[in-house]
């Protein structure tokens, strides 16, 4: 199919190369011959004048030629430009990465030098501006959910086009990113969701050895996952990082010949050639094999070839003797491609510049230029060993720490399809009064924040009794030294709501990730509220802790306060005693407050009232807001043996126990002040409020943490 354009491009080669070289053989014989020259007549050519005219003779002549010239170059250019594709796949033997695999079968003996040393002819773009590129991404756990986060920024970072992300998740996963992305509110992004336990039947057959688990293999099912209407689609895997445009990959499926179904990296270690260590024996591969990092999958073709059932009988006939996978979906990608090689279309290297402890990713790029998709495919991940990890890590961590609000940029010149909630919010937006002097405070009662839920890993098993009590609280990043202290107080599960930047959220992950107490608690839910705007939105992020308790009773407290030993216990045994789940009752915990470096928890009430008599400790913000505590009465608790009843009072904002279906704080307050006595108000309005009377909270100035860890009694806070 391609005879027609190679003679007719050989045949204007040639025509250029005989006109330049008779041209000015032509012009140098006639200037040589007897030393006079040719285009002119002998009478005149020995005269001034005859020099002069002939010199602008042979100038015309050079122009006239340079513009044949011209005319014939872009003859030559066009029909490059609209080529025919390579006949048959990619290189799938050891050549040098650095080198394009995007060749014609003329370029397959070229060395990587001459490869290199070629300059392409400039070609029009072959994606539209507006044209929807299509991501699918395997993601499952708090984890991957956390680190598909980074690989999100750096495409929408580079992107200039449309997108679409097709996520396969599990329970939690679908619970994070959905919530993620609806408050991300990004212009011309859409996002599908696809359970990922429908699609383990299809694999869980398949033993696998890789980390990755189960969800290792759910790649080899996007066939079937995905909508039947969707013709191609990008594969990425969750540890990927761009560095440059998306569109420039979605490209490349225009190179695939008729045949060709996937698009694939060369793998960049030797594992597939079985010589990392004695014995080891890998899957079947073509050459190096391919890594699965990265992948171009042509759905509609591989629909047409049945590739639900090639890979089945590709992997139940290799099980047969390997008996397991050890790279997961990646060693049956390879072994199918050992049987199809045809199929395949070899992407160049630097789509997938692969950082595991035994590839040589060095060889695929000389410049920064060159890099174009970074994978961390190691279980150490930053901690990988690579000669220029430090360049790819601060590549890495540029986009770990962006601020993602910056992302929520429109593009322009393409249809964005707003969804109801964007109509509704620039609705909002076009009402409000740039002039108005309160501007900023109605403008920040609109603002959507990021919310990203479940930051670390979490795990709760509800008690069989129903009387299960969340501790619920909001901090910032001031306030992060309060975390251990709270969780060697409280055991029962816990809330918290963090309003972090990006940058803070990761000086967080790092800060949990490294403490002993933090990091095997398992029953704390940490959710992220990334900032936007200059106010503190202390309601809006006290209510995003609230809404994701997940016991039947929540105690809303501030994280300023370390709970009595015990706490949590006395309350779940109160809400019995109380009938709370019959009944419309809140349980009030008195606090007190000790201006004492070292403190020593009271053992038991009577402890207590003696350090409240000798002045170790005081009500509440007594010498500051009397009012904000003074109904709990204390006079009464200091003798009472049973819940009493509380009656409201202006400004009273104490810290309480109620069900979890409870009002939630109202938004419109910012900043400090009355956010939480607005709360109490409408909480009275619904709910009798109790007082306990053995628990309490007790407030500090500079309090120290080591000074707590001798008590039994008592809930402090640190300002």
């Amino acid at each position: 199919m391609h005879m027609p354009f190679r003679g007719r491009l050989k045949l204007l080669v040639a025509s250029l190369t005989a006109v330049i070289l008779l041209t000015w053989l032509y012009l140098l014989a006639g200037n040589l011959e007897n030393g006079r020259s040719l285009l002119l007549s002998p009478c005149l050519s020995e005269t001034p004048e005859a020099r002069v005219l002939e010199r602008a003779v042979l100038e015309s002549r050079v122009r006239e030629m340079e513009e044949e010239n011209r005319q014939i170059r872009l003859q030559l250019n066009q029909l490059q430009g609209t080529a025919g594709q390579p006949a048959d796949g990619g290189n799938y033997g050891n050549a040098a990465w650095g080198a394009s695999a995007d060749t014609g079968p003329e370029d397959v003996e070229n060395t990587a030098e001459e490869r290199a040393n070629h300059t392409e002819c400039p070609r029009s773009p072959t994606v539209l501006k507006c044209e929807l590129i299509h991501v699918a991404c395997v993601c499952a756990g708090h984890n991957a959910s956390r680190d598909v986060v980074t690989l999100v920024k750096s495409i929408l970072f580079h992107r200039k086009n449309p997108l679409h992300f097709h996520f396969i998740t599990d329970a939690v996963a679908n619970q994070i990113l959905s919530s993620l992305f609806q408050s991300w509110m990004v212009p011309s992004v859409q996002v599908s969701f696809y359970d990922a336990d429908e699609l383990k039947s299809e694999v869980s057959w398949i033993p696998n050895k890789h980390y990755s688990g189960i969800y290792g293999l759910m790649k080899l099912t996007l066939t079937k996952a995905l909508p039947s209407d969707l013709t191609k689609v990008i594969v990425l895997d969750t540890d990927i990082t761009f560095a440059t445009d998306i569109a420039e990959l979605w490209a490349i499926f225009r190179k695939f010949t008729d045949k060709q179904v996937i698009g694939l990296v060369e793998n960049q270690s030797d594992w597939y050639l079985g010589n990392l260590w004695k014995n080891h024996k890998p899957w079947p591969a073509l050459g190096r094999g391919f890594n699965t990092g990265v992948i171009l999958l042509y759905l509609e073709r591989l629909r047409r070839i049945g590739w639900e059932q090639m890979w089945r009988l590709t992997a139940e006939r290799e099980l047969m003797s390997m008996l397991s996978t050890s790279l997961a979906d990646q060693d049956i990608f390879n072994a199918f491609i050992k049987q199809n090689p045809v199929l395949v279309h070899q992407l160049p290297c630097f789509w997938n510049v692969q950082l595991s402890d035994h590839t040589r990713s060095e060889q695929c790029y000389t410049e920064v230029s060159d890099l174009k998709v970074i994978h961390w495919n190691s279980p150490k991940k930053l901690r990988v060993k690579n000669k220029h990890v430090e360049f790819f890590r601060n590549l890495y961590l540029t986009f770990l720490e962006y601020d993602g609000n910056l992302l929520r940029r429109e593009l322009f010149g393409c249809p964005s399809h707003a969804t109801s909630e964007s109509v509704q919010l620039q609705g909002a937006l076009e009402e409000l009064d740039e002039d108005d002097q309160c501007y900023d405070f109605r403008r920040e009662r609109i603002t959507v924040h990021r919310v990203h839920l479940y930051f670390l890993q979490y795990e709760y098993t509800p008690t069989g009794d129903d009387t299960d009590v969340t501790l619920v609280a909001q901090l910032s990043m001031d306030r992060l030294q309060m975390l251990e202290a709270i969780c060697k107080h409280w055991e029962g599960p816990i809330s918290l709501a963090l309003y972090m930047s990006d940058a803070e959220a990761q000086q967080f992950l790092r800060y949990a990730q490294a403490s002993e107490v933090l990091k095997n608690r398992k029953n704390v839910g940490y959710h992220i509220v990334y900032k936007e705007g200059q106010f503190y939105p202390v309601n809006l992020v006290r209510n995003v802790a609230l809404r994701n308790a997940n016991t039947p009773y929540v105690f809303l407290a501030d994280v300023d306060f370390l709970p009595m030993y015990g706490l949590y216990d006395y309350l779940r045994k109160s809400v019995v005693q109380l009938d709370m789940a019959n009944t419309k009752k809140a349980l009030v915990v008195p606090a007190f407050e000790t201006l004492r470096y070292r403190l020593s928890f009271p053992k038991s009430k009577a402890e207590l009232l003696s350090m409240l008599d000798m002045g170790t400790l005081y009500t509440f913000r007594y010498h500051v807001w009397t009012k904000g505590h003074a109904p709990t009465n204390y006079a009464k608790w200091r003798t009472a043996t049973t819940p009493y009843k509380v009656e409201w009072e202006a400004d009273f904002e104490p810290y309480v126990v109620v069900k979890r279906d409870c009002p939630e704080y109202d938004q419109r307050f910012v900043g400090f002040g009355w956010n939480k006595v607005s709360h109490i108000m409408e909480l009275d309005a619904q709910v009798s409020l109790d007082s306990s009377t053995s628990s309490l909270i007790a407030s500090s100035k500079h309090i120290c943490v080591e000074g707590l860890r001798g008590g039994n009694l008592g809930l402090l806070q640190y300002s």
